[in-house]
């Protein structure tokens, strides 16, 4: 299959061999039940932050059950689910949590403790910003998840995901 991960130049196929493919199912059912891949529309901003998150644990998880078979050099210089996942973590996740976890922490701490988190994060004046960056990533983590269905051989379930509300 071709790739087009569109967070960095790769350009090249990934044929997934049987150990790919199962790996590739249970890395899919991760990002299609987070808010990775569905708008966030009305919960909290630190809720979304940590299902991303969580998915450094999950996806490392996959990755040691399933062993080398996910990450064995190919012929050709064809890709490994390996290598595309450490991508998506580290381009397309890495970047967005190592910046907004601390900069939601700082205001977090900020609260008084009259005002409940939800009023708190919604009189954050970046809230606005950190959203913008959960819709990017939410764009290209859905893209990866195309990926993935087309790995393991599913229909695509993404269309079962709600569209972003309009602005």
């Amino acid at each position: 299959m071709q790739l087009d991960l569109k967070l960095i130049s790769v350009t090249g196929t990934w044929e997934p061999n049987d150990a790919e493919r199962a790996a590739a199912w249970e890395l899919y059912v991760e990002l299609l039940t987070r808010v990775t891949v569905v708008p966030l529309q009305h919960g909290l901003l630190r809720e979304a932050l940590s299902s991303m998150y969580s998915l450094f644990g999950s996806t490392r998880e996959v990755l040691r059950r399933y062993g080398p078979d996910v990450a064995a050099p190919k012929r050709n210089g064809e890709y490994n689910l390996g290598f595309l996942v450490v991508v998506m973590l580290n381009y397309a996740m890495r970047p967005v949590l190592s910046y907004w976890h601390p900069e939601l922490e700082a205001w977090e701490s900020q609260r008084a403790p009259e005002v409940s988190r939800l009023d708190h994060e919604r009189a954050w004046p970046r809230a606005t910003e950190l959203r913008a960056a959960l819709d990017l990533t939410r764009e290209h983590l859905f893209a990866y998840a195309g990926l993935l269905a087309t790995a393991c051989g599913v229909p695509d379930l993404r269309a079962a995901i709600p569209a972003p509300p309009e602005s």
